[in-house]
């Protein structure tokens, strides 16, 4: 009966030996016979050789996907060129040290740590992080600080002029994948970290050598890697490539390059960029346009502790300052400074206009405007005739004045109605009157950068009227069929229909063949936004 038992004895004992680890210790080192691999099997380590190549690495890669896919390579750079690989050692020094066979060093870790002792190891995670870990349970080195070419879930990377958001999350359509792209705040900074839920499929993102950054996830049905996303876009994406002063548009349904308001093309290309129509003499007429859902430029000074206006003075009592952007960081610990103030100096390189809320502000240094200009000399013109007809207007107003009542000082405008005769008729609905000029300040011109939207009778418009108030106006196209009649039936049923969840009808405007309508502004996403989501 003992020999009945001995080969079922046999084979339980090498089992054992041949059981994968997760850890390595001084006293424990990886053979090139030896896979380490995570507690829960997800990621393996070990050694490897490449197809038809007789030098060795060491990596990490997925331990359940049939197909071979590596995250991490040690020695990338530095390939074992001996016939025997060697072996992977931790030291006593916590130290990861790999040897070919003739014990020459290929690579090796470094940590300033002086944790040492029979507790320390090196373990394999499963997350795909090979960590050194202490006694107390401190990480003193890990790989996700040193990646190759391969990105997967909870490792971080920075990116630069954060707005303050948290978590935004993006998915695969069609499917119920979901990854989720986190702010986290180190006390010296902050990271960008992504995760996927459990039971996820597997996920990783990879730089190829051609300068594409792509997304892919584990397909079990086709045993292969899906792309679901890859960057940069070859629409707006790529760096620079509207050149200087120059924007990708993005809210076109085929994206192009466009100057900045106040710029020409450079040449018969964007390569060259834009250059300025009118030049910039740096005077207290400069003025700054406001250019929203913008992606901010590159090379930016952060300059920190300021307020709006703080930012805003230093652009502009600078004469080399081209432009400026400003965030509240709500979303940080209030022990900090909140403030985001940036500002560029010079040429501004690789831009793009969002066509949604995803971007932000940016205030470029323009000339005084057109319309000041223009204001400028007629008044010069106009001046002197004013002067001579000053005292006959005086005693006409004196003369009406007895006739009627005092108007009230608050400049009011009462919405005309056309009877059958086209007469006016007085419906007794006023609002406040704002001067076209005022509008043409306040949108930058009907700039296309301000523009919020566009249906059948016109656009709309973000403003900011003298106060900092912004504002939406709605601007009915001259070639419209919307005439004074659907103009006084819209301005009549907003102001009759006043709800919390309607937007309020603020005043109006109406100068020979223009018509706009000024709404109060409401700052919240699309609604397509919310359900979905941009990465």
């Amino acid at each position: 009966m003992a020999m009945a038992y001995l080969p079922i004895f046999v084979f339980l004992f090498m089992a054992v030996l041949c059981q994968s680890d997760d850890r390595l210790t001084p006293a424990k080192p990886l053979l090139p016979s030896e896979v380490l691999v995570s507690d829960g099997g997800v990621f393996a380590l070990g050694f490897f050789s490449l197809k038809n190549s007789s030098s060795s690495y060491v990596g990490i890669w997925y331990n359940n996907i049939p197909k071979r896919t590596y995250v991490w390579i040690a020695n990338r750079d530095n390939p074992i060129t001996a016939n025997v690989p060697g072996k992977l050692v931790f030291t006593n020094s916590s130290d990861l040290v790999l040897l070919d066979s003739t014990g020459r060093t290929i690579w090796m870790t470094t940590n300033n740590s002086t944790a040492g002792g029979g507790e320390t190891a090196s373990i394999l995670l499963d997350s795909g992080n090979l960590v050194i870990r202490s006694p107390n349970g401190t990480d003193i080195w890990e790989s996700f600080n040193y990646p190759t070419d391969t990105v997967v879930p909870n490792p971080y990377w920075r990116r630069a002029a954060w707005g303050g958001e948290l978590v935004h999350g993006i998915f695969q359509n069609n499917t119920s994948f979901m990854m989720y792209q986190t702010i986290v705040d180190t006390g010296n900074g902050y990271y960008l970290q992504l995760t996927v839920p459990d039971g996820s499929p597997s996920i990783r993102l990879t730089l190829d050598y051609t300068g594409m950054f792509t997304f892919r996830r584990w397909n079990n049905n086709t045993s292969s890697w899906i792309i679901f996303n890859q960057f940069p876009n070859p629409s707006c994406d790529r760096y620079a490539s509207c050149g200087p002063f120059g924007y990708c548009d993005a809210t076109e349904s085929v994206p192009a390059c466009k100057c900045l308001d106040g710029f020409e093309p450079n040449g018969l290309d964007f390569s060259k960029g834009c250059r300025r129509k009118d030049e910039l003499k740096c005077s207290d007429r400069d003025r700054f346009l406001t250019l929203p859902t913008m992606r901010t430029p590159d090379k930016f000074l952060y300059i920190k502790h300021r307020s709006f206006d703080q930012c805003t003075a230093e652009c502009s009592h600078n004469c080399s300052c081209t432009a400026y952007a400003y965030a509240n960081l709500q979303n940080i610990d209030t022990t900090l400074d909140r403030s985001r103030c940036l500002v560029w100096m010079g040429e501004l390189v690789d831009m793009e206009k969002f066509n949604n809320d995803f971007g932000e502000n940016l205030y470029l240094r323009s000339p005084s405007s057109p319309v000041s200009k223009k204001k400028s000399i007629v008044l010069k013109i106009v001046l002197p005739v004013m002067a001579s007809l000053l005292l006959l207007i005086t005693c006409t107003w004196l003369v009406f004045k007895s006739k009627g009542k005092h108007k009230s000082k608050k400049s009011q405008y009462t919405l005309p109605h056309l009877d059958a005769s086209n007469r006016f008729e007085n419906e007794n609905l006023e609002f406040p009157s704002i001067a076209l000029e005022d509008i043409i300040i306040a949108t930058n011109n009907f700039s296309d950068y301000n523009m919020l939207g566009k249906g059948g009778f016109g656009k709309v418009y973000k403003a900011m009227l003298e106060g900092g108030k912004e504002v939406a106006v709605k601007r009915l196209s001259k070639g419209s069929t919307q005439g004074v009649e659907e103009f006084r039936n819209e301005v009549v049923l907003i102001a009759k229909l006043q709800h919390r969840n309607l937007v309020k009808l603020l005043g109006c405007c109406i100068h020979e063949d223009e018509k706009l309508l000024i709404y109060e502004y409401l700052p919240n996403k699309s609604l397509d936004a919310f359900l979905f989501g941009t990465f």
